[in-house]
């Protein structure tokens, strides 16, 4: 007989984190699939409720004696994969349920967890590890419901990020150690990770949500890190084909940041020149930029979601090159690189992911002469996907 959620973690919260109560909630989590996964939410809602926020609250605590331990490890793991599962099952679970489970009550609990993450002598600290796990997913959740990104918890969250990350002594050293190569693997600490995917993760989904305001100025961010991350660009680009786990986490998010960055507001005047300040500087990016296009269109791990690093890296890397396409007087570069339509059209006519094929047509639409225009054919999914896609941008303006 299944056991049921509700008595298990009302057990949980009378017996401190049984490990017994832990491997039952953890194994009844992993027998749930992505079909009975709504009926289940619906049915534990206030157990599962319960369950998230205690787990937010374990993250701001010490506690890492549990952290340590396997079972524990285990759950959380379990916890974390099964909240990812529901975010991307979103068409079949109300916007409000999903966001009531994994949003945190105050911003003090994540506050707790920075400055357990900052004071953290163990660089491949357990709770680092979990911690992103949980702000990982929160940044995915913020991403399929941008309206997450004006509630005060998320905007304090990612002014805490910016001033205390981003603009810190110890972003700029984790800059400085991606622009070795080759990279060694035992640079990939748990807080490194942290502070190079999780907190531009953060900042990237914010920017993309389009928040009304924002204490630093382009001038505070791009003068701390942009001549580092374009050094990271040319150095790191040209070999992603080495790349590890590790390194692509890192360089997808350091990418779609700055890309979020750099148009949020619908401006990017100021903000694109403090960073590509010279022709020569941004035809360089744009090389760069198109091999890893290259590379992505190839390696048949896109997704139709925006669920894993490669389809989160061509996405943003695909818009960057979009937006430069159409704000900047650089088309003749663009037109200058004989085999970037065939790859925009590898991408376009092959790829699952439907917004990326989209921006492939977008690019194509700016550096094809008319003639060729004229030649280019839509597939059916994608015209089905463009009113689909306008239908929902009717019905769900915030979305």
């Amino acid at each position: 007989m299944e056991a049921n959620l509700e008595q298990l973690v009302v057990a949980l919260n009378i017996s401190s984190l049984s490990t017994d109560i832990l491997q039952q909630i953890t194994l009844l989590l992993q027998s749930k699939t992505e079909e009975v996964l709504p009926s289940f939410i619906s049915q534990e809602y206030q157990s599962l409720f319960t369950l998230e926020h205690k787990v937010w609250q374990l993250l701001g605590e010490d506690s890492r004696e549990w952290f340590n331990d396997s079972n524990y490890s285990e759950f959380f793991q379990t916890l974390g994969s099964f909240n990812k599962n529901m975010i991307f099952n979103q068409d079949n679970i109300k916007d409000e349920i999903i966001i009531s489970l994994l949003m945190p009550d105050t911003i003090d609990q994540i506050n707790s967890i920075f400055k357990q993450i900052e004071q953290s002598i163990d660089d491949n600290d357990p709770v680092i590890t979990f911690a992103s796990l949980w702000f990982d997913n929160l940044s995915f959740s913020i991403h399929e419901y941008p309206q997450l990104g004006h509630s005060p918890i998320i905007i304090q969250m990612n002014q805490y990020v910016t001033g205390h990350c981003i603009l810190s002594e110890q972003f700029k050293f984790y800059l400085g150690q991606l622009r070795q190569s080759p990279l060694l693997q035992s640079l990939f600490t748990a807080k490194q990770l942290f502070y190079m995917r999780t907190c531009p993760f953060s900042l990237h989904v914010y920017f993309h949500s389009n928040p009304s305001s924002f204490d630093y100025t382009p001038d505070q961010i791009l003068q701390n890190i942009g001549n580092d991350y374009l050094q990271i660009i040319q150095i790191q680009s040209y070999t992603i084909e080495l790349w590890s786990t590790e390194l692509l986490s890192c360089m997808t998010q350091l990418i779609g940041f700055m890309r979020a960055f750099l148009w949020w507001n619908g401006e990017m005047g100021t903000k694109f020149k403090i960073l590509l300040s010279t022709e020569k500087i941004l035809c360089e990016y744009i090389q760069a930029m198109i091999h890893i296009t290259d590379y992505e269109a190839q390696c048949g791990r896109i997704m139709s979601q925006w669920i894993n690093n490669e389809t989160i890296l061509l996405d943003s890397v695909i818009i960057f090159l979009k937006h430069i396409a159409q704000t900047q007087n650089i088309n003749w570069f663009f037109r200058s690189i004989n085999q970037l339509p065939d790859i925009l059209l590898k991408i376009a006519e092959s790829s699952i992911n439907n917004e990326i094929c989209l921006c492939a047509y977008g690019i194509l639409t700016e550096i094809l002469t008319d003639e060729d225009l004229k030649k280019l054919k839509f597939p059916d999914n994608i015209r089905v996907y463009f009113f689909e896609m306008l239908e929902k941008a009717w019905q769900n303006p915030s979305k």
